[in-house]
């Protein structure tokens, strides 16, 4: 994801990386810029854009960071533990850590939305999706199959603490 300066004056530019993927699984109509940050900083801040009838992420929560969403423009559906909530412009939505901090935003309305989330990230980072039964686990430091470590499984397939372990 590039780099954005401002929250109003953002040229969304070609899409990322993962879009396709994103329109094959339903979660089309997203575009977001990240904001500029100092280099190793755990705060950072990215604008998103919802179309109408998107839908910004499976419903997930963050076991390492905490989000803070702020609406810019439009009103956007929130889902979270307490149920489904429109937003409005302007309204500010703390997401802590953990289970009370389950959130997804959509789009329902017939205009775009705008919103910021502005997150606390530390590395490594697990997100939970309660909907699948799914884990990503995510780090900055170099994983042993090389690259930063990013992975996505199911909590059921989970294995025992010394499978596939020698002495």
């Amino acid at each position: 994801m590039d780099f954005a300066d401002n929250v109003w004056d953002v040229d969304w530019g070609e899409p990322g990386p993962f879009h396709e993927q994103a329109e094959a699984a339903g979660y089309g109509g997203v575009r977001g810029r990240r904001l500029r940050r100092p280099q190793g900083a755990t705060l950072s801040a990215a604008v998103w854009e919802l179309e109408p009838g998107a839908t910004q992420a499976p419903y997930h929560f963050h076991h390492g960071g905490e989000e803070l969403l702020i609406v810019l423009r439009g009103t956007p559906t929130l889902r979270s533990p307490e149920g489904d909530r429109e937003l409005k412009e302007g309204e500010v939505v703390h997401f802590p850590r953990g289970p009370e901090g389950a959130h997804q935003l959509s789009n329902r309305s017939g205009a775009a939305v705008r919103y910021v989330i502005a997150a606390a990230q530390g590395s490594p980072e697990i997100i939970e999706y309660p909907d699948s039964g799914k884990i990503a686990a995510m780090a900055r430091t170099e994983s042993a199959a090389g690259g930063p470590l990013f992975t996505v499984n199911r909590i059921a397939d989970a294995v025992d603490y010394y499978d596939g372990e020698t002495r």
